[in-house]
């Protein structure tokens, strides 16, 4: 009998079941997820859902009864507490094991929390899971003076729906530009202003480091002495990949994730790893990306079930997001390491939050993204940035091109 077993029960492990048995596979699926939630979407918790445009049912993946209906063992609350390779079986919480033929290690991250004096204040919150947006819904709706630290496209999203929900928000961020390790200064100053417009207030070049408040927190200090007033503290600092379990395991950890090759499957033969845990290979970057974004979650669980079902799989797609912020909406593909480009060019109305941007390396795009141009979107961006040709600047910069 075949069992295929599946660790995490978030978006990659949701499309790897999925893909199973839409590709015909008739064995036994067991899917263990620590939540008491059954899979659903991320990017909504820090989106429309947060805003309360979009209500709990429209964030779930899958009908509460397809996994029934297509006979997938959905274990919730069930964390795996061990992995026994020679044994080919995981171990949940009470000491159950669970014996697998190929297992899927889909187990996503983890917020960076906020170690600073008065962190475990209450009003301070992390957002990655359902409940944790529930509870800063609640808050935002409840209204008070929100200090985001960070700003990240977590962090710039909760001040949107902060500042669309009319509470007062200062963001705190030691780079000098929102996104400035993603996307540089250009592009990063473009956020800002779009921010600033909207009545949110920056903090740059210092970061958080205490909270104070005697039950509450009442108030942010920075590391260069300021103290801002606080109702609501929101950490968006970034995630830690949940990589534990295959270290304990002895499998081999590369670019801060799980080492694959282009199948998905890891130096285990049986065992296979997707989502924001893997470290894939890059053939169009000559390196390995561990990428925390939604596509790479979709994709790579289809692609690791379809290879554990004994098919050709190669793995190489680009990176890709997206977000929504006010009335920009954006999309981004392809990869830029700080440092990793010599120029950003724009192409259409960047006053007019309507255009292109391109970075270039040694005279190749690298990535590219667009901001409400969603005619044109990001289809010959992709191209650019896969075909690897030389590209003239005069020519992608000018729109009547």
């Amino acid at each position: 009998m075949t069992d295929l077993v599946v660790v995490g029960a978030g978006l990659a492990a949701a499309n790897a079941v999925q893909t199973l048995r839409e590709e015909g596979f008739g064995g036994r699926v067991v899917m263990l997820g620590d939540e008491h939630e059954r899979p659903y979407d991320r990017p909504p918790l820090s989106k429309d859902y947060l805003l309360g445009t979009r209500e709990r049912a429209g964030v779930y993946l899958h009908e509460e009864h397809w996994y029934e209906a297509n006979s997938v063992e959905l274990r919730l609350g069930s964390p795996v507490t061990g992995l026994d390779r020679a044994a080919r079986e995981v171990e949940i919480g009470g000491g159950e094991r669970i014996r697998y033929t190929k297992l899927l290690l889909a187990t996503g991250s983890r917020p960076r929390r906020l170690r600073v004096p008065g962190a475990d204040l209450a009003g301070v919150h992390h957002l990655r899971r359902i409940d944790q947006a529930d509870r800063l819904r609640e808050a935002l709706h409840a209204g008070g003076r929100v200090v985001v630290a960070g700003a990240g496209w977590i962090g710039l999203e909760i001040a949107a729906a902060a500042r669309s929900r009319g509470c007062p928000v200062t963001v705190v961020e030691p780079a000098p530009t929102p996104l400035h390790a993603a996307l540089g200064p250009r592009i990063g100053g473009f956020f800002a202003g779009l921010h600033r417009g909207n009545g949110v207030d920056f903090r740059f070049g210092t970061q958080v480091a205490e909270l104070r408040g005697s039950d509450r927190v009442t108030a942010v200090v920075t590391s260069d002495g300021q103290e801002i007033p606080a109702d609501i503290v929101v950490a968006g600092i970034g995630a830690h990949p949940n990589i534990s379990l295959a270290e304990q395991a002895g499998l081999t950890i590369d670019a801060g994730g799980i080492l694959v090759d282009a199948s998905l499957r890891t130096d285990d033969p049986d065992i296979y790893a997707a989502g924001d845990i893997a470290a894939i290979p890059s053939a169009r970057y000559g390196m390995r990306l561990r990428v925390e974004h939604w596509a790479t979650a979709v994709e790579s669980g289809k692609a690791a079930a379809r290879a554990m079902l004994g098919h050709e799989v190669v793995y190489d797609e680009l990176p890709y997001f997206f977000t929504d912020q006010y009335d920009v909406g954006m999309e981004f593909t392809g990869y830029v390491s700080p440092g990793g480009h010599d120029q950003v060019v724009t192409r259409g109305d960047v006053d007019g939050k309507a255009f292109h941007a391109f970075w270039l390396a040694d005279g190749e795009v690298v990535a590219g993204m667009h901001v409400n141009c969603w005619e044109e979107g990001l289809g010959g961006v992709r191209d650019l940035i896969q075909t690897r040709r030389q590209v003239d600047v005069r020519h992608l910069s000018d729109a009547a091109v």
